[in-house]
């Protein structure tokens, strides 16, 4: 049918929903056409929707007319989370300030760590995660710290999906990976070295909210540094304790629900 769905039965709420999440793939533009492959909806649909979409302001065309996230948007994902990073931002500015490492936040969702907070150090690290950004829990120090202390429910549940390896040092043996994940919660922290971009390693810690895991607390550090970066585990540790603290009177639902901030965050 013309303008129907390639899925019969999908709603407008649905549809919409799909070509906004078509930017999650990473990118920043697309062509009418593209967004419509990616949306997996015809293309006079997908033309009428996102018409109204830039009306709103929820969408936008550059100067070359393709389509990216609107400014309206934007505004919007800045509100998601605002309990938690408000609350954290303080003690991780003071975490920065202390090591003078990149410090961040982050939170599980779904099978993957959600970035929540991010200050850069001034060291040229590379890059692979930005706030809002998203990466696989077993390639990460803040993924790690936060799977080892999860329900074992959660972590059976994770080791019956395919992981991914983005580098040939990430950590995809699953035996080998379970290993880990209790050496990491009998010692208290995570490491990771290269195992989402070369040239960078991490050190994390759990945050837990009334006895059950909240969030993962890390640096990231040039790789050249893995060997030294347990130097800032009592500062990591303190640091989890205050945002413990701070955290306490907000409900750990609501941080988890109001953190789900937009992007790929592979950068």
């Amino acid at each position: 049918m013309a303008g129907g769905s390639r899925e019969p039965g999908r709603t407008v709420t649905s549809k919409l929903l799909a070509i906004l999440f078509a930017f999650e793939s990473g990118r920043r533009s697309m062509s009418l056409s593209e967004l419509a492959e990616a949306a997996q909806l015809p293309l006079s649909t997908t033309h009428r929707l996102v018409g109204e979409l830039v009306e709103s302001g929820a969408l936008a065309r550059d100067p070359q007319g393709r389509i990216q996230l609107g400014i309206r948007l934007w505004e919007l994902g800045q509100n998601a989370g605002r309990a938690l990073r408000d609350a954290a931002r303080p003690y991780l500015q003071d975490l920065f300030s202390l090591t003078g490492e990149t410090a961040h936040l982050a939170i599980r969702e779904g099978h993957e760590v959600l970035y929540i907070d991010r200050i850069y150090g001034t060291k040229r690290v590379p890059r692979s995660s930005r706030v809002g950004g998203r990466l696989p829990m077993h390639a990460t120090a803040v993924g790690k710290v936060i799977l080892a202390f999860e329900e074992d429910w959660v972590r059976e549940a994770y080791f019956n999906r395919h992981l991914e390896q983005p580098t040939a040092y990430t950590h995809v043996n699953r035996a080998r990976l379970a290993e880990e994940l209790v050496q990491i919660r009998e010692q208290g922290y995570a490491t990771t070295a290269e195992e989402v971009r070369l040239g960078s390693a991490s050190i994390a810690v759990p945050v837990f909210h009334t006895g059950r895991i909240g969030a993962g607390l890390g640096l990231v550090v040039l790789s050249s540094q893995a060997g030294t970066m347990i130097r800032h585990l009592s500062t990591l540790r303190g640091i989890s304790a205050q945002i413990e603290r701070a955290t306490a009177r907000i409900p750990l639902e609501t941080l988890r629900a109001n953190a789900g901030l937009g992007g790929d965050g592979r950068t």
